[in-house]
């Protein structure tokens, strides 16, 4: 059931998420929290309650969340493609890497 809950911030997303985007969210995790694709007549007040908190608990959420950088999220999946092509091109970047060391002033690059 959770499987079709998706990251709802940029960069996974082209564009923020939409209130059904963050509704739906919200429902799959209940759906999944409470064990019922659909509540019984007496546990549908509470169901939908659990929903429209989460829903907001949600939406507080990804408007208060910054993406580490500051960046947009057009930069965010400019960059994300970019690193893609290069990590691509044998640019060095992969599981088999070393880290490399940053460049303090004064003394020699190396890896670590």
């Amino acid at each position: 059931m959770c499987r079709s809950i998706k990251t709802l911030r940029p960069p996974a997303l082209p564009d923020e998420a939409t209130p059904d985007d963050i509704r739906a969210a919200a429902l799959q995790y209940v759906r999944k929290v409470s064990g019922f694709r659909a509540p019984a007549a007496h546990n549908r007040e509470v169901f939908e309650r659990a929903v429209d908190e989460i829903t907001e608990a949600t939406a507080r959420l990804l408007a208060t969340l910054e993406v580490r950088g500051g960046h947009s999220a057009s930069a965010s999946a400019s960059a994300s493609a970019s690193a893609s092509a290069s990590a691509g091109a044998g640019a060095g970047v992969g599981p088999r890497s070393a880290p490399v060391r940053p460049q303090v002033p004064g003394s020699s690059p190396g890896v670590v």
